[in-house]
């Protein structure tokens, strides 16, 4: 009788194993997917660090050439090409735009607005790695008085 029982239970073992096999193989895919994602949302939150950091230094510009902020000089669009010539101005505008385009990729690119002492400093950069299949154009806006 005891050699029928021993033999009922031959296989059992290896079957429970593969059960628990299985089961740690899932919960081990969704780890993965989830440290994926986590990266995801890190890099997405240094791009706004990044992006505020950089807010930052233009406004520290416009506050050091204060008259010509005020004047509109460094008024630029999301489209308009980075100026060229040698000016204080120019130079910090093409160093800012460049920077931005280093630091948060090639789509990159940078307002200025200033009306009076009132200026805004737009932001935009393509956060396609973050976002998945939502939008992926990011902006921060920023309002300063100079």
């Amino acid at each position: 009788m005891s050699a029928t029982i021993h033999r009922g239970q031959r296989g059992v073992g290896l079957v429970e194993i593969l059960i628990a096999v299985l089961v740690l193989s899932i919960g081990l895919l969704g780890l993965a997917g989830l440290q994926l994602r986590t990266i995801r949302n890190n890099e997405s939150a240094l791009e706004r660090g990044v992006a505020v950091t950089e807010t930052h230094a233009i406004a520290d510009a416009l506050r050091a050439d204060r008259i010509n902020a005020q004047n509109g000089s460094f008024n630029i669009t999301l489209t308009d090409a980075a100026p060229t010539g040698s000016t204080f101005r120019e130079t910090v505008v093409r160093a800012w735009r460049n920077n931005l385009i280093s630091a948060l990729g090639a789509g990159a690119t940078g307002l200025i607005n200033c009306n009076g002492s009132d200026c805004t400093i737009t932001i935009q950069w393509d956060d396609s790695r973050a976002g998945g299949s939502t939008a992926t154009a990011q902006q921060l806006t920023t309002r300063i008085q100079i």
